[in-house]
């Protein structure tokens, strides 16, 4: 392989013109396809295979009306004023009667004639029907909506909207979590390299192809359905990926200047070298995320499918257009800033890390894991599993009106509603009955609905064409695992609910649809690990040509992932976060967990390779186990760990958006990388190595016959080079 990727690089590097100019039109191309598909996100998903979804299917199919996206209007007073004094009633009424106009509105309920007025007179409830899904509902009609209600805002009614549509529930998405991961990936590299053109190049090349995916995502947008959280994913991880890949590569490059190689030979080994690591690292991670497929829901797939893409295009950037720019940069890359520092500071610190690496900080951390290996092992694997206990108390939901900020009108809402009626008001489930033939039946299914315990009312909202639907309202809250529990009990009691009818009883709604998706997340989980885990553990155990090294690495990373998982329970769902960006105290997202698994196993890959890769470059031509160790992660110590903080930083960025669900994702994509890169990484795995010693690259002679060696660490490339060209120049400040 190594000697492909350095062919490959050469050739870039001839023909750099030509592989900018394609670049450049690949991004053009998706940028123009994108405009012109008119393609955008689209979050109305289903879940196929799930009763919930057969309710909406059925609905859809014989009661459209009923079908569509649905909105509670909250009108709350304050003080002795009531709803139901003459002022605010009349504008209560004459707003319902104007959002019945708005287009789009299928009906709407007027809470007097409903009789969805709280106990103390303060609150009532209005409910809004839309004849389309919610993310087809046009923004004109939800500026209508906030005109109708004009009147009541006027008698001095609070108005406030929940649902599963609603005005502002459509985030504008914010370019400044973009912009302060690129201002701080950049000030990494600054320091790292003390060179305006290294520290610009890998972000350069990572922009364009973030531009390609997002665009290309978008195009794709206009013929299948993709979700907004896919292109937040994919923008992530094409970021943090494309500089990571870029910084393994250049780091390379330039050490090979140091050492006295020309441009061209040093570009292409360096292809060749960190390149293959780079291949079976970015591998790895595209092997995890299509593992989503597994999953069975639609939105998860396509998301997993944008993230690899974006990582793929990362991937072939870093192995053809970076090294194209490197031929245009020359020496520059090497070009130090001067400072205030004493003269030749930066060129000290980087010719040190080139020519004398058992110099640098990452040299003398590595000694000192060696040194103290087996206490070293002993606190870090404590210290993954102290933080990974509040997992053990997760709680998994979709996000509510109770995850989000008090700004929000949906937290306000579901605050009034809760106070007022009780929490199930916020969450109610929807029960479909096909195959009823009188009103009597309907109103029966109602009555024996009503009697089952953790039903706090019913109301029967329509009889047509032998479809009876019934708005249940339960006495927990949405999120709460006793209303999980009702939900099996009204399917477990069908016969019972349905009586003389013989109907085919449903259980549908939204807050069943969360249930239903966390349920089927939970039963895929096992699947996914064994799917994904299996293919990277080959992936891994061919690269390395041991199966030690594999079996380290996924427990390493089933320690990271899960102290990373226990972190935000406890931020998240604890409500230990609450003064940190904002978090706000709500259950842990049920998509959460295998999305953390597929990304983080392929982050915490990348890592494994680079450092384990560099101490079996080392072992391979020294046969010194310990040595190599200390070597191989001194080496590696200073790249890891300035693209584990690019990683960390973007992510934590995502924290600055207004979406709880981006939060999420972002801190605990940031905590797994984080903890995977230096606990496990650059601690626990040096300290296993140094233990186990050259026993870990044990394999049996029939694995050397039959399988064959990809060479990652570019040995047989580099004994090529020594032989065609004779021995190297002597590098600066070497005797020769």
């Amino acid at each position: 392989m190594s000697t492909y990727l350095y062919r490959l690089a050469q050739w870039a590097f001839r023909r750099r013109r030509l592989v900018l100019s394609l670049w450049l039109i690949a991004a053009v191309a998706t940028i123009v396809g994108s405009v012109a598909s008119g393609g955008k996100t689209n979050d109305n998903f289903t879940i196929p295979g799930t009763e919930s979804q057969r309710a909406a299917d059925l609905l859809k199919a014989k009661l459209p009306a009923l079908a569509g996206g649905q909105m509670q209007v909250v009108f709350a007073t304050h003080g002795t004023v009531k709803v139901t004094d003459p002022g605010p009633r009349a504008g209560i009424e004459a707003a319902t009667a104007e959002l019945g106009r708005v287009p789009q509105v299928a009906s709407v309920t007027n809470p007097f004639r409903a009789n969805a007025i709280s106990p103390n007179g303060q609150v009532a409830l209005g409910q809004v029907q839309f004849t389309a899904q919610p993310a087809d509902v046009k923004d004109a009609t939800l500026d209508a909506v906030q005109a109708a209600v004009a009147p009541a805002r006027a008698a001095g009614v609070q108005v406030e909207y929940s649902g599963s549509v609603y005005p502002g529930w459509r985030l504008v998405p914010s370019e400044l979590p973009e912009i302060i991961g690129l201002i701080i990936a950049f000030v990494i590299l600054l320091i790292t390299f003390g060179a305006f053109v290294a520290a610009g190049l890998p972000i350069l090349t990572a922009v364009i192809g973030v531009a390609i995916t997002l665009t290309g995502v978008t195009a794709l947008a206009s013929v299948i359905t993709i979700a907004s959280a896919s292109t937040t994913v994919a923008l992530m991880l094409g970021l943090s990926c494309g500089i990571d890949y870029g910084l393994f590569i250049l780091s390379r490059h330039r050490n090979n200047l140091m050492q006295g190689r020309p441009v061209a030979e040093s570009v292409s080994l360096a292809a060749g070298t960190a390149g293959s690591s780079v291949v079976f690292a970015g591998l790895t991670v595209i092997i995890a995320l299509c593992g989503l497929s597994v999953v069975g829901i639609p939105f998860l797939t396509v998301m997993g499918l944008a993230a690899a893409a974006a990582v793929a295009i990362a991937l072939l950037i870093s192995l053809t257009l970076l090294p194209a720019m490197l031929g245009f940069a020359g020496v520059k890359v090497t070009n130090f800033i001067s400072t205030r520092l004493r003269p030749g500071h930066h060129e000290d610190v980087a010719m040190t890390a080139a020519t004398a690496p058992q110099r640098t900080f990452g040299a003398g951390w590595a000694r000192f894991v060696v040194r103290y290996r087996v206490p070293t092992l002993i606190g870090g694997v404590a210290l993954l599993l102290l933080l990974a206990v509040p997992a053990l108390d997760v709680q998994l939901g979709l996000p509510s009106g109770s995850s989000k900020p008090t700004s929000d009108t949906s937290r306000r809402a579901y605050d009034l509603t809760t106070a007022a009626f009780g929490p199930g008001f916020s969450g109610p489930l929807q029960v479909v009955a096909d195959g009823v033939t009188s009103p009597q039946q309907a109103q029966a299914m109602a009555a024996e609905l009503s009697r089952i315990p953790g039903v706090a009312a019913t109301t029967q909202l329509a009889l047509t064409n032998g479809l009876t639907v019934i708005r249940v309202v339960p006495t927990t809250g949405p999120s709460d695992p006793a209303t999980a529990d009702l939900v099996h009990k009204l399917r477990d009691n069908r016969a019972l609910i349905a009586g003389s009818s013989g109907a085919t009883v449903l259980i549908g709604g939204v807050t069943a649809s969360n249930i239903d998706v966390s349920a089927k997340l939970s039963a895929a989980l096992p699947v996914f690990l064994a799917v994904v885990v299996g293919l990277a553990f080959l992936l891994l155990t061919f690269a390395f040509r041991t199966i030690l090294v594999p079996i380290k690495s996924i427990i390493g990373f089933l320690l990271s992932v899960s102290a990373a998982f226990g972190l935000t329970v406890a931020l998240f769902q604890w409500g230990w976060g609450q003064w940190i960006f904002g978090i706000t105290k709500a259950e842990t997202i049920s998509f959460l967990p295998i999305i953390m698994l597929a990304i983080i196993f392929g982050l915490s890959s990348d890592y494994e390779v680079f450092v384990v890769s560099r101490i079996k470059e080392d072992y391979t031509k020294t046969g010194d186990a310990r040595g190599a160790v200390e070597r191989g992660t001194g080496l590696s110590a200073r790249v890891v760990t300035a693209a584990a903080l690019i990683m960390f930083s973007i992510f934590v960025a995502f924290m600055f958006s207004k979406d709880p669900t981006i939060k999420a994702i972002g801190f605990s994509f940031a905590a797994g990388v984080f903890l995977d890169a230096f606990v496990v990484r650059l601690t626990l795995v040096p300290a296993v190595l140094a233990i186990v010693r050259g026993k870990v690259w044990y394999h049996p002679q029939w694995f050397s016959r039959y399988v064959p060696n990809p060479d990652i660490e570019g040995e047989k490339l580099e004994y090529q080079l020594s032989r065609e060209r004779g021995p190297r120049p002597t590098p600066p400040g070497e005797r020769p």
